[in-house]
């Protein structure tokens, strides 16, 4: 029954540790990525990140065309939320990051095995939206 923490063993302190620093990196990419949208310089990567469309074309239809410099300066945060799909969630979302942040620390609070389950939970969240981080278009 050894751990840092009263009552949690190494590895699910390390799995919350880890879940939680993913999170945050996360979070500062999102917070990249919103700035550059409400500064109207988003770009293709930005977009398909946020939304979870990779299609450039798809992309496009959605938004219009790009101005000359490749990006969409009419974009706003409100028309990426009205459009964004599952993958987007995954890789863009401020709530789905604040909730995996909140199961690693009721793992660190309250050792049960329903918050453990929780913990798997948002280990396999981040993963997912790593591994699907990998198909947005450069």
């Amino acid at each position: 029954m050894g751990g840092y923490l009263p009552y949690v063993d190494f590895t699910q302190f390390a799995m919350a540790l880890a879940v939680v620093l993913s999170a945050l990196v996360s979070l500062i990419g999102t917070s990249a990525r919103k700035r550059t949208v409400a500064m109207g310089e988003a770009k293709l990567s930005d977009l398909a990140e946020m939304t979870g469309i990779f299609d450039p074309k798809r992309v496009m239809a959605v938004f219009g065309p790009p101005d000359m410099s490749r990006t969409w300066p009419s974009v706003t945060l409100l028309d990426v939320r009205r459009v964004r799909g599952p993958m987007g969630w995954l890789m863009s979302s401020d709530l789905v990051d604040y909730a995996c942040i909140a199961a690693a620390v009721l793992l660190l609070l309250f050792p049960h095995p329903l918050v453990q389950l929780a913990l798997f939970g948002a280990l396999g969240v981040q993963l997912a939206g790593w591994v699907v981080s990998t198909k947005v278009p450069k």
